[in-house]
């Protein structure tokens, strides 16, 4: 009554009358309710949205927009609308002084509330502006919002006029028409973009600046969808990530809570035990973790781990929440089409209802479906873009951990599970977030489904929630059976992936013994396991999805059972049926989703532990090396040193004795128990084993300091690397193969120098970096780098060596022995001591140059208390290196034994260098256009024809059924009632209940074919390509990053494992849901057949259209992601060269900006996905809506069930079409993981392994001969000869060493000879064999070889020596006898069963490489190669491995490669090698008296 009084003086104007609104042919709203409700709805809408958009605008400021002329015409749109509404107001006064009546308040309220809106609307666009928004969605709602309301009062006033014209108000009139013209301007200037703002940053991506309805269609992408359909995309179409995604504003953000984490954690742990103070009366901030602490892990309170979850939460939750609010409206929405589909059947069934209502139905319909789909693109897309930083953080912070991991720590994981951690882990996250929702969302659904259920069927709903409760345990027992098993794949999956990387690493090795065929057992070995529990987890996956898609059909059985039973009055129409079964539709898809979500939510669970686990590692000590300006030393200890600054300082000993590892201790990657080690000025590091980047040979060297390109000279000439660059087809632009493989090992040891010597630091640790040069090399190194006369003079430098040439020019020696310094001193002193030291010396005093691979860390902890202080300049800036964690062993994986690619010979042609003709390695490429048909069809016969034609079958027996039941439905609901009941119904129940259970059958069947099919693939698939790749030869290992061949391994055989089989089952459904949902509404409604075939064609080409692009997106993201893994493996072995040069932030900022380059790829995947989803939900909003349409229009012929069953497809068929071509697209791109699997099938292959039958006699080789006839060999077809015309004949058991500078092809010649790489002219013959005629296992087997770099594999130590289990224990005992270990493997615990680490980094690298001469023992062939076999090891050690090799292979032909001159002196004849010919062969004896080039080099290594 007040609103009516409110509207008019008398009350005459009613706020609301049915009449005249509904019950009435001619609709329209009354006066009242169109001059408050229709005004105020715009006006309420602003002012709730206002303070929380002018809030979030003042904190998320863009920059600032100038005044353009579109800012100019909004503002005086916003003016000119509240000076009209103002003027109505005015109007009101005037009206109310002159007619004298008063004047009703509506006519005063309104305008005066719509005038102040429209100042606020103006006052927005302005901050707007300064805000830098370029388009507003708030406004244009308002906007939208405000004209809808006034074209309902539009269509009134001029009803009104043309039927009341003496009713009209000239000037409200007149001023209405004009305000609504102003509303559509101002509609039309709110969807318009304004121009960029000032200084914002220049990013290509039109994203921000897109307008609004851009923003919410995905409009944006089409420019580059135009693109991809036109030609294939490639890189430089794709845009730069948006900041807020970049890796350099999200890491850090995680980083940082998690830190926050993990204090928080300490802090707590601090207040409950009181540890004992620290020492130095230091602070407790930032120390490592004291003994008290380490012991109070061990009690039994269990202690609080710092929870990821959190961290992660805090991060990522605050925008993820956006997409809760849009899930909430997506969710009510969804309740919307079943309610107007029960509107609609009411309306068929009601004749007397006037027909604008079934209009007015069908276009809610519409613009409903619409709202919905455009809400859950956007939901989506705030999902997509989550995960998609959830995932850069994830690897950001695993890389910045990875870089401070303390030794310890990082042993207990391989290479492999950290970058598993990477890879998959952050994969699954990524995951997870699209779905994470349906948490709480089922469970809404549900409720929300109950409810209106309880509505149509009343407590009959309860049978179908009992069925319901009973599914969840069911489910719930699968989800956890599937965890276990998950977790068992996890691991056999790391352990492959493991073994694939060593086998890799070492893929040199496994060729020259013959071994591929050993390990591929292995590898099978573990492949099966892992099917096997891939096999358990299908057949739970059967019943799942049995359960999964029977639920819907059980509980609608079970409820509609119910309903008719209980009373028979109750009588199941199209209304009460269909209704209920649009809700059973929604009901499903919660139902459907609960257990995969917890299934995920279950793998995630798995992951975020192992993540956790990782990133709670332990950390190297930041303070177990002190830089300091210390003035003098401490009272001495055991160990206590003090270097003087600028003195060149010896660390000499036995292998084993601790040089590397003291070296280690001044580096800070051990763990100090007690001491101080202080070192003065900044470091440089050259390792043992040399780490090389896979980049050009200048970027190694300059290793990220400035260019100094006199000085980079200066250091190539000392480090002798000039002649190597003059050899390499680029020069110093020569792309170097991952780990240095196409470098001699004395290359890389120079390269590390150089690299070093460049960095110009104050102190130098040098780690024996003259063990793999020749001596003349070493000489010039000594005199131009280290020595006294060297470049480093003024530096301190720290050098461990063999070489006692050098010793009488050092100013200080320390002698080692088990971990002590037990002598200190000058040469003088020490020799005239007559300690252990001069009479080592005395022993070895003939031999002039020798050299040790020492030791890898063997010790882990200093245990002797060091005070060891080097006192060095501080003239390079004092920069502290901040080094927190060790490297495991330089070697452990990198330790692919070199090639000497002395690439060409002689002068090459200067003009035709470039650096084209430097590159090595292939990156990964993009293959284009749509996947083969040649694809599908291996993977179908990869499966098994049968197997796939029967899975077809199943599944249209499956679908044929599920419409007929539904079809049943139909005509049981228009069966006619009789006395207020159907007679038939038990019948028409029980045929109801028989076409479900065949429908349950079915789907057992059909889900459990294609996933043992499923697994038959990967199986084949994995066999073909692991055989494949082993038979490759060995130039495709240095062309192919090794993070390419394990991405193959690891995800794509996880994509063919997993996920292709779980698509093509959802494919086949969608398919044939939609093929059913469009013959049922044919043949409901035949008139919707004018409209299907043009929106199939539209259909069709917004699929092809999308799938262009998609495709290609997918395949550059899926080729920039093995970077991200390459650049990561190689961090992970050099993380100790890493730190020692302080070059944490510069690898950091690689590594982001390679997952960048990736987002970069996926992001508009993702977006296109959503582009595509509503362009096609709106294809399928249509068809509904036309159902709809046109069942109102043919309402008299059509019976309400065959209406509700159309309808209630149609209903469906929206979310099918855009899971069609979700999944569609799905299998193309996962199908891609086949394409990558089968193309290193077709690469070029090695010769035949075995010729059947034997080609060569039983004993071959007996004697030994070999004889080279005119031989050559080039390393690639485009390269000139490595070596050429070599024409020798050795005896059967000649003892031959091969000697030459540095590149002169030694190794090229014993590649030639085990046919690694294959002759390019004339040939080798063994006992008059031609070895080329041969198997190349039937060769390699039978001759052997003991390589320069020694490789041990993980796994046993018996294993290692015959992974065949040819040999009896006797054999291999006797074996280790010859080789001097036999005590050593006596000694430990598990003898010949000892477990050695990946690459055997927990043996040394002398004992190595004294286990490669236990295997030469055990096989005892006819021809021995040694391949500067003795370059790792002692004096002492080389004599002993003579000395066997004397005894034991007496008979045999030895060919020796060797840099120490003095091991093959006593040699039946000597080959000298120069620039890859022959240069002289003849006996030592010979040779010196000759005075050729084996003279030169006897006189530099002091030998004459």
């Amino acid at each position: 009554m007040a609103l009516e009084r409110f509207c008019s003086a008398d009350g005459s104007d009613p706020f609301w009358d049915w009449n005249s609104t509904w019950n009435t042919s001619n609709p329209d709203l009354p006066q009242c309710f169109q001059n408050t409700v229709l005004v105020w709805v715009p006006c309420f809408y602003l002012w709730l949205c206002a303070p929380i958009y002018l809030l979030y605008l003042h904190s998320h400021g863009r920059g600032y927009i100038c005044m353009s002329p579109l800012n100019k015409a909004k503002t005086a749109v916003g003016f000119l609308l509240w000076i009209i509404c103002w003027s109505d107001v005015f109007y009101s006064f005037w009206e109310r002084s002159h007619s004298g009546s008063a004047t009703v308040p509506v006519h005063l309220v309104s305008p005066t509330l719509l005038g102040l809106t429209m100042l606020l609307a103006t006052f927005i666009i302005q901050y707007e502006r300064i805000k830098g928004v370029q388009s507003s969605g708030v406004m244009l709602i308002f906007w939208l919002l405000a004209l809808l309301c006034a074209t309902v009062t539009f269509r009134s006033k001029i009803l009104q006029a043309l039927g009341e014209p003496e009713t009209v108000c000239i000037w409200r009139y007149t001023t209405f028409y004009i305000y609504y013209a102003f509303l559509l301007v101002a509609l039309v200037l709110s969807s318009l973009t304004d121009q960029p703002p000032l200084f914002s940053q220049a990013n290509p991506c039109p994203e921000p600046g897109a307008s609004f309805l851009s923003r919410i269609t995905f409009w944006w992408i089409t420019g580059m969808m135009m693109v991809g359909y036109r030609r294939p995309l490639e890189e430089k179409d794709l845009w730069s990530l948006n900041p807020e995604d970049c890796s350099q504003k999200v890491v850090p953000q995680l980083v940082h809570r998690w830190n926050s984490e993990c204090q928080k954690v300490k802090r707590s742990q601090r207040t409950v035990y009181s540890p004992k103070r620290a020492p130095h009366g230091e602070s407790r901030e930032g120390q490592p973790v004291e003994e008290s602490e380490i012991l109070l892990i061990k009690t039994p309170r269990k202690t609080k781990e710092p929870s990821l979850l959190w961290a992660l939460c805090l991060t990522f939750g605050p925008y993820f929440l956006i997409s809760c609010l849009y899930k909430i409206i997506q969710d009510v929405l969804m309740f919307v089409g079943p309610e107007i589909l029960r509107l609609l059947i009411r309306f068929v069934n009601d004749s007397s209802a006037p027909s604008w209502q079934g209009f007015f139905y069908t276009a809610l319909l519409f613009i409903c479906t619409c709202v919905q789909s455009l809400i859950l693109q956007r939901y989506f897309h705030v999902c997509f873009v989550s995960g998609m930083r959830l995932r850069t953080a994830i690897i950001g912070a695993v890389y910045r951990k990875a870089l401070v991991i303390s030794n310890a720590a990082r042993r207990t994981s391989t290479v492999g599970e950290i970058v598993n951690l990477m890879s998959v882990d952050a994969q699954r996250f990524m995951d997870l977030v699209t779905y994470i929702n349906m948490v709480w969302s089922a469970p809404l659904q549900v409720v929300l489904a109950l409810y209106f259920l309880w509505q149509n069927l009343g407590p009959s709903v309860l049978a179908g929630v009992a069925v319901m409760v009973l599914m969840v345990p069911i489910n719930a027992v699968i989800a956890m059976k599937t965890k276990t098993y998950q977790v068992a794949q996890m691991k056999s999956k790391d352990n492959r992936i493991k073994l694939m990387n060593e086998m890799l690493n070492g893929i040199k090795v496994l060729k020259l013994y013959a071994w591929e065929l050993a390990f591929k057992e292995k590898v099978t070995a573990i492949r099966e396991s892992e099917l096997r529990v891939l096999k358990k987890a299908a057949y739970l996956g059967a019943v799942s999805t049995f359960t999964w898609v029977c639920a819907p059909f059980l509980v609608a059985l079970s409820t509609f059972a119910v309903y008719v039973l209980i009373d028979e009055e109750n009588v199941l129409d199209a209304q009460t049926a269909f209704v209920s079964l649009a809700l059973f539709n929604i009901l499903r898809f919660p139902l459907n989703m609960l257990p995969f979500v917890i299934s995920s939510i279950v793998q995630v669970s798995v992951s975020l532990k192992r993540l956790r686990a990782f990133l709670s590692n332990e950390e190297l000590q930041l303070d177990s090396v002190e830089h300091t300006t210390l003035a003098g030393c401490k009272s001495p200890l055991m160990l206590n040193v003090c270097i003087p600054e600028g003195s060149l300082v010896a660390v000499v000993g036995h292998v084993g004795s601790g040089k590397s590892s003291l070296l280690s201790a001044l580096l800070g990657e051990m763990d100090k128990l007690e001491g101080v080690v202080a070192v003065k000025g900044s470091v440089a590091y050259v390792p043992q084993q040399a780490w090389i980047q896979n980049s050009t040979l200048k970027e190694n060297i300059v290793f990220g300091q400035g260019k100094r390109e006199d000085w980079y000279n200066q250091v190539v000439e000392a480090c002798a690397l000039q002649p190597d660059l003059e050899i390499l087809p680029a020069g110093d632009e020569t792309e170097i193969g991952e780990k240095g493989v196409n470098l001699s090992g004395g290359q890389k040891q120079r390269l590390s120098l150089a690299r070093a010597v460049y960095c110009d630091r104050a102190v130098y640790l040098l780690d024996d970096p003259l063990s793999a040069v020749d001596a003349h090399v070493g000489k010039h190194i000594f005199d131009h780098v280290i020595g006294p006369q060297g470049i480093l003079k003024d530096k301190t430098r720290v050098l461990v060596t063999h070489g006692l040439s050098y010793l009488p020019q050092t100013d200080l020696i320390l002698v080692m022995v088990e971990g002590e310094i037990t002598e200190v001193g000058s040469y003088q002193q020490l020799m005239a001591k007559e300690g252990a030291f001069a009479e080592f010396q005395r022993t070895y005093t003939t031999v002039d140059q020798a050299e040790d691979g020492g030791k890898q860390h063997f010790i882990t902890t200093i245990s002797f208390t060091i005070y060891l202080f080097i006192v060095a300049d501080c003239r390079s800036c004092f920069s502290t290196l901040r080094r927190k964690y060790v490297d495991f062993s330089y070697g452990c994986l990198r330790n692919i034994s070199p090639l000497d690619h002395k690439v060409s010979c002689g002068e090459p042609n200067k003009n035709t260098r470039n650096a084209e003709t430097g590159k090595l390695t292939e990156a990964d490429k993009a293959n284009t256009g749509r996947v083969k048909m040649v694809i599908f069809w291996a993977y179908l016969k990869a499966i098994g024809v049968f197997l796939s034609c029967f899975s077809l079958l199943l599944f249209l027996t499956h679908h044929v059924v599920s419409l007929f039941s539904n079809y049943w439905l139909s005509l049981w609901t228009d069966d006619p009632v009789v006395n207020g009941t159907q007679p038939y119904r038990l019948m028409r129940l029980g045929v109801y209940g028989g076409l479900g259970l065949t429908q349950g059958v079915a789907v057992f069947c059909y889900s459990l074919s294609i996933s043992i099919g499923g697994i038959m693939a990967s199986r084949f698939l994995h066999q073909s390509i692991l055989y494949e790749v082993l038979r490759s030869p060995m130039s495709f290992f240095e062309k192919t990053p090794s993070g390419n061949l394990v991405n193959r391994f690891a995800k794509e055989m996880d994509t063919i494992d997993s996920v292709i089989p779980n698509i093509l089952k959802m494919f086949m459904g969608s398919l044939f849901n939609v093929l059913g949902s469009c013959l049922i509404i044919l043949f409901a409604t035949p008139l919707v057949a004018i409209i299907i075939p043009f929106l199939g064609l539209l259909y069709f080409f917004v699929q092809r259209f999308y799938v262009a692009t998609s495709r290609q997106l997918k395949r550059l993201e899926s080729v920039s992601r093995s970077p991200i893994y390459t650049h990561f493996n190689e961090t992970l072995l050099g993380t100790s060269v890493i730190r020692a040069f302080g070059e944490q932030e510069r690898f950091i900022h690689q590594s982001d900006h390679r997952v960048d380059h990736n987002q970069k790829a996926y992001y508009p995947g993702i977006v296109a996905n959503r582009w595509l989803a509503i362009r096609l939900e709106f294809v399928g909003n249509c068809i509904v809506s036309f159902a709809a349409l046109f069942a109102v229009i043919a309402r008299e012929s059509l019976s309400p069930g065959i209406m509700g069953l159309s309808i209630s497809y149609a209903l469906q068929l929206t979310a099918s079409l855009t899971w069609l071509v979700r999944m569609s697209s799905d299998v193309e791109t996962n199908i891609v993981a086949v394409e990558r699997v089968k193309e290193y099938c077709n690469t070029e292959k090695e010769a035949e392994w075995q010729h059947e039958p034997p080609t060569i006699p039983p004993g071959w080789p007996s004697q030994g001969c070999i004889d080279i006839r005119g031989f050559g060999l080039r390393y690639r077809h485009d390269l000139d000869l490595a070596i050429r015309n070599i024409t020798i004949t050795i005896n059967g058991g000649e003892k031959v060493g091969i000697v030459g500078r540095t590149g002169a092809g030694k190794s090229s010649l014993t590649l030639g000879l085990f046919r690694i790489i294959e002759a390019a002219e004339g040939h080798i013959f063994i006992d008059g064999v031609d070895i080329a005629s041969l198997g190349l296992h039937e060769l390699r087997s039978r001759i052997t070889i003991i390589p320069q770099d020694p490789v041990l594999f993980s796994g046993s130590l018996r294993m290692n020596l015959d992974p065949f289990d040819s040999y009896s224990d006797e054999e291999i005992w006797r074996a280790l006898e010859f080789s001097h270990l036999k005590n050593f493997v006596s000694g430990l615990p598990d003898k010949l069963s000892h477990e050695c680490s990946e690459g055997g980094e927990n043996l040394s690298v002398g004992q190595r490489q004294l286990l490669c001469l236990a295997r030469a023992l055990l096989r005892k062939t006819k021809v021995l190669v040694l391949d500067e076999a003795t370059a790792a090891v002692d004096m002492e050690t080389d004599n002993l491995i003579q000395s066997t090799i004397r005894s034991q292979f007496d008979d045999s032909t030895v060919l020796t490669i060797a840099h120490r001159l003095n091991t093959i002196m006593d040699y039946t004849r000597v080959l000298v090698l120069d620039k890859g010919e022959m240069a002289e062969f003849d006996s030592p004896s010979n040779l010196l008296a000759h005075r050729g080039v084996f003279y030169k080099m006897a006189k530099d290594a002091g030998l004459v």
